[in-house]
């Protein structure tokens, strides 16, 4: 099974494309959370993870967003109030099953409290191996991370909107894992 990860779109409707055109026919597509951008909201990014039936989860730009603290954010005529609904309906997790694997999605930590920026040379990047999964996927950082750790494969895509990864020369990029060979790969491409 090929799944398709994205992370961090940050209402860039463009990055998200190109993304899923590049990674092409994947079985599933999965958003790692940050789909919207503080106390901004896409109508379209949100609806086309949502006709896509990708598998998503909030991040930190959701839940401020759905806190007491964005109600005014919220209340604006021009957000689509079923693509607004979806979205709120999400988990800040999700432990998913594909091909007899444990894939957990993640924001930011598989622990709590959550919300800490694990870089890839970070220490506490060992911790995911925690995890009772065969992969933990994560965003957050913006930065692209395929490591093994224990009996855990960690895959971070880096952004599909919000490029920030100094060491991919700061292009966008998302992940395709094929849970048959266990392969990562990850794609660079830029941010028009």
């Amino acid at each position: 099974m090929r799944i398709g990860i994205v992370s961090d779109i940050h209402c860039n409707l463009s990055g998200l494309e190109r993304a899923m055109e590049a990674m092409g026919d994947v079985d599933e597509l999965l958003c790692l959370g940050d789909s919207i951008y503080e106390y901004r909201f896409s109508n379209e990014v949100v609806r086309t993870l949502r006709d896509r039936g990708a598998h998503t989860i909030l991040g930190n730009h959701e839940e401020g967003f759905l806190a007491p603290g964005g109600v005014r954010a919220r209340a604006a005529e021009w957000i689509d109030r079923d693509a607004l609904a979806w979205i709120a309906d999400q988990p800040h997790r999700r432990l998913l099953e594909f091909d007899g694997k444990k894939v957990l999605m993640v924001h930011s930590t598989p622990w709590e409290p959550r919300g800490a920026y694990i870089h890839p040379a970070s220490p506490q990047l060992q911790r995911f191996a925690e995890a009772d999964a065969d992969y933990v996927l994560y965003g957050h950082t913006h930065h692209q991370t395929v490591a093994r750790i224990g009996g855990v494969t960690v895959i971070n895509p880096g952004s599909a909107g919000d490029a920030r990864d100094t060491t991919n020369g700061r292009q966008l990029s998302f992940a395709v894992l094929d849970t048959a060979s266990g392969d990562v790969q990850i794609t660079n491409y830029p941010d028009k």
